[in-house]
Protein backbone atom coordinates (compact mmCIF):
# COMPACT_ATOMS: atom_id res chain seq x y z
CA UNK A 1 0.00 0.00 0.00
CA UNK A 2 1.30 3.43 -0.93
CA UNK A 3 2.20 5.61 2.05
CA UNK A 4 0.15 8.82 2.50
CA UNK A 5 2.01 11.77 1.01
CA UNK A 6 3.71 14.01 3.54
CA UNK A 7 4.07 17.78 3.15
CA UNK A 8 7.72 18.93 2.96
CA UNK A 9 8.00 20.08 6.60
CA UNK A 10 6.57 16.83 7.94
CA UNK A 11 8.91 14.83 5.70
CA UNK A 12 11.99 16.79 6.82
CA UNK A 13 11.13 16.56 10.51
CA UNK A 14 10.37 12.85 10.23
CA UNK A 15 13.79 12.25 8.70
CA UNK A 16 15.48 14.25 11.47
CA UNK A 17 13.52 12.34 14.12
CA UNK A 18 14.39 8.96 12.54
CA UNK A 19 10.79 8.24 11.65
CA UNK A 20 9.76 6.63 8.34
CA UNK A 21 9.17 9.03 5.44
CA UNK A 22 6.84 8.47 2.51
CA UNK A 23 9.73 9.16 0.13
CA UNK A 24 13.33 10.34 0.15
CA UNK A 25 13.49 13.99 1.34
CA UNK A 26 15.27 16.36 -1.06
CA UNK A 27 16.86 19.72 -0.30
CA UNK A 28 18.71 22.32 -2.37
CA UNK A 29 21.68 24.63 -1.76
CA UNK A 30 23.06 26.80 -4.53
CA UNK A 31 24.87 30.04 -5.30
CA UNK A 32 22.64 32.87 -6.48
CA UNK A 33 23.55 32.41 -10.15
CA UNK A 34 22.52 28.75 -10.09
CA UNK A 35 19.32 29.57 -8.27
CA UNK A 36 18.55 32.24 -10.89
CA UNK A 37 19.13 29.70 -13.70
CA UNK A 38 16.74 27.25 -12.05
CA UNK A 39 14.10 29.93 -11.54
CA UNK A 40 14.38 30.98 -15.18
CA UNK A 41 14.14 27.35 -16.32
CA UNK A 42 10.92 26.81 -14.36
CA UNK A 43 9.49 30.28 -14.94
CA UNK A 44 9.26 31.15 -11.24
CA UNK A 45 10.45 34.15 -9.27
CA UNK A 46 11.06 33.09 -5.69
CA UNK A 47 12.23 30.17 -3.58
CA UNK A 48 8.70 29.02 -2.82
CA UNK A 49 7.91 28.78 -6.52
CA UNK A 50 11.18 26.98 -7.16
CA UNK A 51 10.62 24.43 -4.38
CA UNK A 52 7.15 23.66 -5.70
CA UNK A 53 8.29 23.47 -9.33
CA UNK A 54 11.15 21.11 -8.45
CA UNK A 55 8.96 19.15 -6.00
CA UNK A 56 11.61 19.29 -3.29
CA UNK A 57 11.48 19.73 0.48
CA UNK A 58 13.56 22.91 0.65
CA UNK A 59 14.38 23.92 4.21
CA UNK A 60 13.55 27.63 4.21
CA UNK A 61 15.70 30.29 5.85
CA UNK A 62 14.61 33.53 7.47
CA UNK A 63 16.13 37.01 7.35
CA UNK A 64 17.02 39.12 10.37
CA UNK A 65 17.80 42.59 8.99
CA UNK A 66 20.68 44.61 10.34
CA UNK A 67 19.73 48.16 11.33
CA UNK A 68 23.16 49.47 12.32
CA UNK A 69 24.52 51.75 9.60
CA UNK A 70 28.14 52.36 8.70
CA UNK A 71 29.36 48.77 9.09
CA UNK A 72 30.28 45.98 6.70
CA UNK A 73 27.99 43.37 8.23
CA UNK A 74 27.88 42.64 11.93
CA UNK A 75 31.59 41.81 12.08
CA UNK A 76 32.58 44.90 10.03
CA UNK A 77 34.62 42.98 7.44
CA UNK A 78 34.94 44.95 4.18
CA UNK A 79 34.72 42.89 0.99
CA UNK A 80 34.59 43.21 -2.77
CA UNK A 81 32.83 41.34 -5.53
CA UNK A 82 35.19 39.14 -7.58
CA UNK A 83 33.98 37.81 -10.94
CA UNK A 84 34.83 34.25 -11.94
CA UNK A 85 37.19 34.08 -14.95
CA UNK A 86 34.53 32.55 -17.21
CA UNK A 87 31.94 35.15 -16.25
CA UNK A 88 29.52 32.55 -14.86
CA UNK A 89 29.33 34.03 -11.38
CA UNK A 90 31.10 35.86 -8.60
CA UNK A 91 32.32 35.63 -5.03
CA UNK A 92 32.60 38.19 -2.26
CA UNK A 93 36.17 38.22 -0.95
CA UNK A 94 37.33 40.05 2.22
CA UNK A 95 39.58 43.07 1.73
CA UNK A 96 41.05 42.63 5.20
CA UNK A 97 40.37 41.49 8.75
CA UNK A 98 39.49 44.19 11.30
CA UNK A 99 41.58 42.73 14.14
CA UNK A 100 44.05 40.83 11.95
CA UNK A 101 47.04 42.96 12.99
CA UNK A 102 46.18 43.34 16.67
CA UNK A 103 48.72 41.76 19.02
CA UNK A 104 47.06 42.18 22.42
CA UNK A 105 43.66 42.14 24.05
CA UNK A 106 44.06 45.81 24.97
CA UNK A 107 44.73 46.69 21.34
CA UNK A 108 41.59 44.87 20.20
CA UNK A 109 39.50 46.59 22.87
CA UNK A 110 40.85 49.98 21.84
CA UNK A 111 40.25 49.59 18.10
CA UNK A 112 37.33 47.22 17.47
CA UNK A 113 33.59 47.58 18.09
CA UNK A 114 32.16 44.15 18.80
CA UNK A 115 28.67 43.51 17.40
CA UNK A 116 25.63 43.61 19.66
CA UNK A 117 22.05 42.43 19.34
CA UNK A 118 20.94 46.10 19.22
CA UNK A 119 22.20 46.13 15.63
CA UNK A 120 19.33 43.84 14.50
CA UNK A 121 15.57 43.96 14.02
CA UNK A 122 13.94 40.74 15.19
CA UNK A 123 10.36 41.96 14.79
CA UNK A 124 9.51 40.03 11.61
CA UNK A 125 11.00 36.66 12.58
CA UNK A 126 7.76 35.07 13.78
CA UNK A 127 5.80 36.21 10.73
CA UNK A 128 8.44 34.79 8.40
CA UNK A 129 8.37 31.47 10.22
CA UNK A 130 4.59 31.35 10.17
CA UNK A 131 4.55 32.03 6.44
CA UNK A 132 6.79 29.04 5.74
CA UNK A 133 4.83 26.80 8.10
CA UNK A 134 1.59 27.81 6.38
CA UNK A 135 3.16 26.85 3.05
CA UNK A 136 4.22 23.52 4.54
CA UNK A 137 8.01 23.98 4.77
CA UNK A 138 10.49 23.55 7.61
CA UNK A 139 12.25 26.66 8.90
CA UNK A 140 15.97 27.14 9.55
CA UNK A 141 16.75 30.17 11.72
CA UNK A 142 20.11 31.25 13.14
CA UNK A 143 23.73 30.52 12.24
CA UNK A 144 26.42 30.26 14.92
CA UNK A 145 29.94 29.34 13.83
CA UNK A 146 32.71 30.46 16.18
CA UNK A 147 35.67 29.65 13.95
CA UNK A 148 33.99 31.09 10.85
CA UNK A 149 33.48 34.39 12.64
CA UNK A 150 37.00 34.22 14.12
CA UNK A 151 38.41 33.65 10.63
CA UNK A 152 36.45 36.63 9.31
CA UNK A 153 37.78 39.14 11.82
CA UNK A 154 41.27 37.71 12.33
CA UNK A 155 42.18 35.72 9.18
CA UNK A 156 42.75 31.97 8.89
CA UNK A 157 46.50 31.96 9.47
CA UNK A 158 46.34 34.24 12.49
CA UNK A 159 43.43 32.28 13.97
CA UNK A 160 45.45 29.06 13.82
CA UNK A 161 48.52 30.80 15.26
CA UNK A 162 46.40 32.13 18.12
CA UNK A 163 44.90 28.74 18.92
CA UNK A 164 48.30 27.03 18.86
CA UNK A 165 50.45 29.65 20.54
CA UNK A 166 48.38 32.44 22.10
CA UNK A 167 45.75 30.65 24.19
CA UNK A 168 44.83 33.64 26.36
CA UNK A 169 44.21 35.80 23.31
CA UNK A 170 42.32 33.00 21.55
CA UNK A 171 40.11 32.40 24.60
CA UNK A 172 39.31 36.10 24.81
CA UNK A 173 38.36 36.35 21.11
CA UNK A 174 36.19 33.22 21.27
CA UNK A 175 34.47 34.49 24.41
CA UNK A 176 33.67 37.81 22.77
CA UNK A 177 32.43 36.15 19.58
CA UNK A 178 30.21 33.77 21.51
CA UNK A 179 28.95 36.52 23.79
CA UNK A 180 27.31 38.21 20.83
CA UNK A 181 26.55 35.18 18.64
CA UNK A 182 24.82 33.21 21.38
CA UNK A 183 22.71 36.20 22.42
CA UNK A 184 21.82 36.84 18.77
CA UNK A 185 20.63 33.26 18.24
CA UNK A 186 18.68 33.36 21.51
CA UNK A 187 16.88 36.50 20.30
CA UNK A 188 16.05 34.80 16.98
CA UNK A 189 14.74 31.70 18.73
CA UNK A 190 12.72 33.78 21.19
CA UNK A 191 11.27 35.86 18.37
CA UNK A 192 10.40 32.68 16.49
CA UNK A 193 8.18 31.66 19.40
CA UNK A 194 8.59 27.92 18.85
CA UNK A 195 8.24 28.07 15.06
CA UNK A 196 11.93 27.64 14.22
CA UNK A 197 12.48 23.97 13.42
CA UNK A 198 16.24 24.00 12.86
CA UNK A 199 19.12 26.21 13.93
CA UNK A 200 22.79 25.93 13.04
CA UNK A 201 25.56 25.39 15.59
CA UNK A 202 28.41 24.75 13.28
CA UNK A 203 32.02 25.25 12.23
CA UNK A 204 34.31 24.40 9.33
CA UNK A 205 36.83 22.23 11.16
CA UNK A 206 38.02 20.13 8.22
CA UNK A 207 40.10 20.49 5.09
CA UNK A 208 40.63 18.19 2.09
CA UNK A 209 42.93 15.80 3.95
CA UNK A 210 41.87 15.92 7.61
CA UNK A 211 41.08 18.22 10.50
CA UNK A 212 42.24 21.82 10.83
CA UNK A 213 42.26 21.41 14.60
CA UNK A 214 43.05 18.26 16.54
CA UNK A 215 40.32 16.69 18.63
CA UNK A 216 41.87 17.86 21.91
CA UNK A 217 42.17 21.44 20.71
CA UNK A 218 38.63 21.38 19.36
CA UNK A 219 37.29 20.30 22.74
CA UNK A 220 39.50 22.73 24.64
CA UNK A 221 38.40 25.81 22.75
CA UNK A 222 34.91 24.94 21.49
CA UNK A 223 33.51 22.21 23.73
CA UNK A 224 31.93 24.40 26.41
CA UNK A 225 30.38 26.72 23.84
CA UNK A 226 28.89 23.85 21.86
CA UNK A 227 27.36 22.31 24.95
CA UNK A 228 25.73 25.62 25.95
CA UNK A 229 24.55 26.62 22.47
CA UNK A 230 23.11 23.21 21.60
CA UNK A 231 21.28 23.19 24.94
CA UNK A 232 19.91 26.66 24.14
CA UNK A 233 18.57 25.46 20.78
CA UNK A 234 16.88 22.50 22.44
CA UNK A 235 15.36 24.84 25.03
CA UNK A 236 13.35 26.38 22.19
CA UNK A 237 12.51 23.05 20.54
CA UNK A 238 14.87 23.53 17.60
CA UNK A 239 16.93 20.72 16.08
CA UNK A 240 20.64 21.44 15.70
CA UNK A 241 22.13 21.40 12.20
CA UNK A 242 25.93 21.01 12.12
CA UNK A 243 27.72 21.93 8.88
CA UNK A 244 31.35 20.84 8.72
CA UNK A 245 33.25 20.77 5.44
CA UNK A 246 36.08 18.43 4.64
CA UNK A 247 37.52 15.19 5.98
CA UNK A 248 35.88 15.30 9.43
CA UNK A 249 34.80 11.67 9.91
CA UNK A 250 36.97 11.30 13.02
CA UNK A 251 35.20 14.27 14.60
CA UNK A 252 31.71 12.77 14.23
CA UNK A 253 31.68 11.17 17.73
CA UNK A 254 32.42 14.61 19.21
CA UNK A 255 29.63 16.18 17.15
CA UNK A 256 27.22 13.53 18.43
CA UNK A 257 28.42 13.96 22.02
CA UNK A 258 27.66 17.68 21.86
CA UNK A 259 24.05 16.96 20.91
CA UNK A 260 23.98 17.96 17.25
CA UNK A 261 21.25 16.14 15.31
CA UNK A 262 21.81 16.86 11.61
CA UNK A 263 25.20 16.43 9.92
CA UNK A 264 26.08 18.17 6.66
CA UNK A 265 27.65 18.27 4.04
CA UNK A 266 29.15 14.72 3.97
CA UNK A 267 32.12 15.16 1.63
CA UNK A 268 32.42 11.39 1.57
CA UNK A 269 35.01 11.14 -1.20
CA UNK A 270 37.63 12.69 1.09
CA UNK A 271 39.95 10.61 3.31
CA UNK A 272 38.46 8.84 6.33
CA UNK A 273 34.80 8.86 5.32
CA UNK A 274 32.88 5.57 5.39
CA UNK A 275 29.15 5.88 4.63
CA UNK A 276 28.22 2.40 5.83
CA UNK A 277 30.01 2.89 9.16
CA UNK A 278 28.54 6.38 9.48
CA UNK A 279 25.02 4.97 9.26
CA UNK A 280 25.74 1.93 11.42
CA UNK A 281 27.50 3.79 14.23
CA UNK A 282 25.66 7.11 14.25
CA UNK A 283 22.45 6.62 12.27
CA UNK A 284 20.34 6.47 15.43
CA UNK A 285 21.67 9.83 16.61
CA UNK A 286 22.27 11.82 13.42
CA UNK A 287 20.18 12.66 10.38
CA UNK A 288 22.49 13.00 7.38
CA UNK A 289 22.06 15.88 4.94
CA UNK A 290 23.80 16.46 1.60
CA UNK A 291 26.42 14.16 0.19
CA UNK A 292 26.13 14.66 -3.58
CA UNK A 293 29.61 15.82 -4.55
CA UNK A 294 29.83 19.26 -6.11
CA UNK A 295 33.59 19.51 -6.41
CA UNK A 296 33.84 16.95 -9.22
CA UNK A 297 30.67 14.96 -9.88
CA UNK A 298 27.98 17.64 -10.32
CA UNK A 299 30.03 20.27 -12.20
CA UNK A 300 32.30 18.08 -14.32
CA UNK A 301 30.87 14.59 -14.75
CA UNK A 302 27.85 13.12 -16.50
CA UNK A 303 24.70 11.16 -15.88
CA UNK A 304 26.36 7.82 -15.16
CA UNK A 305 28.49 9.31 -12.39
CA UNK A 306 25.60 11.33 -10.94
CA UNK A 307 23.41 8.24 -10.91
CA UNK A 308 26.09 6.19 -9.17
CA UNK A 309 26.62 8.99 -6.64
CA UNK A 310 22.94 9.23 -5.73
CA UNK A 311 22.49 5.47 -5.56
CA UNK A 312 25.48 5.00 -3.26
CA UNK A 313 24.19 7.64 -0.85
CA UNK A 314 20.64 6.28 -0.82
CA UNK A 315 21.76 2.69 -0.34
CA UNK A 316 24.01 3.61 2.59
CA UNK A 317 22.11 6.39 4.36
CA UNK A 318 18.44 5.77 3.51
CA UNK A 319 18.58 2.00 3.87
CA UNK A 320 16.02 2.09 6.70
CA UNK A 321 13.71 4.60 5.02
CA UNK A 322 14.62 7.54 7.24
CA UNK A 323 17.48 9.64 8.61
CA UNK A 324 18.73 11.04 5.29
CA UNK A 325 17.98 14.19 3.27
CA UNK A 326 19.58 14.09 -0.18
CA UNK A 327 21.09 17.37 -1.36
CA UNK A 328 24.27 18.70 -2.93
CA UNK A 329 27.11 18.56 -0.42
CA UNK A 330 27.39 22.36 -0.54
CA UNK A 331 26.13 25.23 -2.67
CA UNK A 332 25.83 24.13 -6.31
CA UNK A 333 28.33 26.30 -8.15
CA UNK A 334 27.58 28.59 -11.09
CA UNK A 335 29.66 26.49 -13.51
CA UNK A 336 27.51 23.39 -12.90
CA UNK A 337 25.38 22.36 -15.91
CA UNK A 338 21.70 22.92 -15.20
CA UNK A 339 20.84 19.50 -16.59
CA UNK A 340 23.12 17.84 -14.02
CA UNK A 341 21.27 19.46 -11.14
CA UNK A 342 17.88 18.44 -12.50
CA UNK A 343 19.10 14.92 -13.23
CA UNK A 344 20.40 14.53 -9.67
CA UNK A 345 16.92 14.98 -8.24
CA UNK A 346 15.18 12.96 -10.92
CA UNK A 347 17.45 9.95 -10.71
CA UNK A 348 17.44 10.01 -6.90
CA UNK A 349 13.65 9.99 -6.75
CA UNK A 350 13.34 7.30 -9.42
CA UNK A 351 15.92 5.02 -7.83
CA UNK A 352 14.47 5.39 -4.34
CA UNK A 353 10.95 4.61 -5.57
CA UNK A 354 12.10 1.39 -7.26
CA UNK A 355 14.01 -0.05 -4.30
Amino acid sequence: MKKPEMPPRERILAAINHQPTDRLPLDYWGVEEMTAKLMKHFGVHDMLGLAKAMDIDKIMGIDVPMIKEGRHGEWNVPSRKIALPDGSGHYWEPLGHPIGDCETIDEIEATYEWPTTAMFDYSTVKAQCQKWHDEGYAVDGGYLSLTYFYDAIRGTEQMLVDLAGEPELAEYILFKINEFASAHIRNILEAGDGLIDITQVTDDLGCQQGLLLGAAMTERYLGKYYAANVAMAHEFGAKVFHHDDGAVMELVPWIVEKGCEILNPLQWHLPGWDLARLKKDFGDKLCFHGGVDNQLVLPFQGKDEIKAEAQALIDALYCDGTGYILAPCHNVQAITPLENVLYMYGVAREYESQR
